[in-house]
């Protein structure tokens, strides 16, 4: 038994451990479904490439994830849903398509990516226990933004989505 006091004590302090984020993770609220993500590196990555992924993109006129009320006025009992419906989104059609020949970024491109499947596949599992419910509106609102994407090239849709990705890390951090 003289073992089982400091047994205890490690115990507990792995328990505590686990449950904090990571350096440089913070806790974002999408509903009831709580993520622990790295934003800044996210955002680290984004700054790095965005002039250039910018640059590349021909249509300046219309933009997919701003187009009006797309992410504007979304009830907190929708987030979840639609983040998650956002970053299957990235995940599944943007990330794919956004192919340069600079190697540089396309290792900030994967880096992101990989962030972003990550958080995708803690999402699911929100959505799995039935804690990130999809209202009417939500559904709407991606409708909206399928729609702008699609109403492009799957290429020129893909540069503008990643060229736009500032606007859903805004929008999350405010949410928070």
């Amino acid at each position: 038994m003289k073992g089982s006091p400091l047994f205890l004590c490690l115990f507990s302090m792995s328990c505590w451990l686990n449950l904090m984020p990571t350096a440089g993770n913070k806790i974002f609220h999408f509903g009831p479904c709580r993520i622990s993500m790295s934003m800044t590196e996210i955002r680290s990555s984004f700054t790095a490439i965005k002039a250039n992924i910018q640059a590349r993109d021909p249509i300046r006129t219309l933009s997919i994830l701003s187009h009006p009320h797309s992410l504007h006025k979304v009830k907190s009992s929708d987030r979840c849903c639609i983040t998650h419906h956002l970053f299957n989104f990235y995940v599944d059609k943007v990330f794919k398509h956004c192919k340069t020949e600079d190697s540089y970024v396309n290792r900030k491109i994967s880096s992101i990516a990989n962030s972003f499947l990550s958080v995708k596949r803690k999402l699911e599992q929100c959505h799995k226990q039935n804690k990130c419910m999809c209202g009417q509106e939500s559904a709407e609102k991606f409708k909206q933004i399928l729609a702008n994407y699609e109403g492009l090239n799957v290429i020129a849709a893909a540069i503008k989505s990643l060229g736009e990705l500032d606007i859903l890390l805004n929008w999350m951090e405010k949410s928070r």
